[in-house]
């Protein structure tokens, strides 16, 4: 079973990740409010994928992806934000990013996850 970290600064959002990812037998074994959090948490827990918002306090989803990169450049990082400009995107996928979803468009993500294989 693949563990998964949840980075998103709403609760609603990531429990609305969470519901959809257990029941695809995915074990969400961290949250992260923040990107400053979702670093933290990748290097103690190592999960198998993480999904990372944007737009987060103290340190957002971008700046976190880099070090998260940076730490482990195989990780699995999934992108999960509404702002789906074609720039955030590009850039997201050039610091290595595995894929970027857009909220609330999560049809794909099962989908998506099971590519990272």
């Amino acid at each position: 079973m693949k563990t998964v970290l949840i980075a998103d600064d709403s609760r609603f959002m990531r429990k609305w990740l969470s519901d959809i990812l257990v029941s695809a037998n995915y074990l969400v074994i961290e949250e992260a409010e923040n990107g400053q959090e979702a670093v933290s948490k990748f290097k103690s827990a190592k999960p198998d994928i993480v999904l990372m918002d944007v737009t987060m306090p103290l340190k957002n989803g971008v700046a976190a992806l880099s070090e998260i990169i940076e730490i482990c450049p195989e990780a699995n990082v999934v992108m999960c934000s509404s702002m789906g400009q074609k720039s955030l995107i590009l850039e997201c996928l050039q610091l290595g990013a595995k894929d970027f979803i857009v909220k609330p468009y999560f049809t794909n993500l099962i989908p998506i996850l099971r590519n990272l294989d």
